[in-house]
């Protein structure tokens, strides 16, 4: 791929490529990611793994990360070429556990604070397109006090979106809501994911949900990550490292007498012809 530290590139297979490395306090955490211009790309890992230290070095926001980052060959960062893009110039939405809404302003003036941000080498995010997609319209004159927090996290999203991003970084958005509010979040996001052409990394350790949004799954554990790309939905996901699949899956042994070639695990779970290791 041809990188220019410039105009956007033309969209590809591999229209996100991040390699960066980490020194955290006991470990090094070093990994690779590649994902399309489009759809979900889930990030899962034991607590403590470095997930959201990943995306944090994404978005810039970790200045201690060493390596290359680029967006559709626009490079934001290349530590061996000295470009860093600060993070205000990367185009880049982000969603937290909390909504973090601004609780004097109404949900139609948090809305607007993204539209102040726009991106111009990003293609405009009609604002229409967005509150009909999350279903708002009836929320926009309430104050973030009366939201419920499936709603809150609804405007936090379409506050994200409107700010123009290339790129839409999701941490564990609906971890801090009860099952039934997740239940009336799930298809909003789907609809951002089946409607809105927009690659989103979204991390979460909840494998219905995963199973439910992801198009493809990255594994995060003991400083490194295990590529494994899925057929569309295949209506089951991975358990949590260490407990058994479900039964869609096949479990295998893994023979890990050639350390070159097989990561340091002993199962891999194997579907849609793909395997991720455990």
């Amino acid at each position: 791929m041809t990188r220019t530290n410039g105009a956007p590139g033309a969209p590809g297979p591999q229209w996100l490529q991040v390699s960066l490395a980490f020194d955290l306090p006991g470990h090094r955490l070093s990994f690779r990611l590649d994902a399309p211009d489009r759809g979900i790309t889930a990030l899962i890992g034991p607590s403590g793994a470095g997930k959201t230290t990943c995306l944090r070095g994404i978005a810039g926001l970790e200045p201690g990360a060493r390596g290359v980052v680029t967006v559709g060959g626009t490079v934001w960062q290349d530590s061996a070429s000295g470009i860093f893009l600060p993070p205000h110039r990367r185009a880049v939405g982000m969603v937290f556990q909390d909504a973090r809404l601004f609780p004097h302003r109404s949900v139609r003036q948090n809305l607007a604070f993204g539209i102040a941000r726009p991106d111009p080498g990003s293609p405009r995010v009609a604002w229409d397109d967005v509150v009909e997609i999350l279903g708002l319209g009836s929320l926009l004159p309430r104050m973030p006090a009366r939201l419920s927090g499936g709603e809150a996290q609804r405007v936090a999203i379409g506050r994200a979106l409107l700010a123009n991003p290339r790129l839409l970084l999701l941490d564990e958005p609906l971890s801090a809501i009860d099952e039934a509010r997740k239940d009336e979040l799930l298809p909003y996001l789907e609809r951002l994911r089946d409607e809105h052409r927009l690659p989103m990394i979204y991390v979460s350790h909840a494998m219905p949900e995963i199973s439910r949004l992801a198009d493809r799954v990255l594994l995060l554990k003991e400083g490194r990550i295990t590529y494994a790309e899925r057929s569309p939905r295949p209506g089951a996901l991975l358990r949590e490292t260490g407990r058994t699949p479900p039964s869609a899956f096949n479990a295998i042994s893994a023979q890990n007498e050639n350390a070159n070639s097989t990561p340091d695990s002993a199962l891999a779970w194997e579907y849609s012809n793909a395997s991720t290791w455990l």
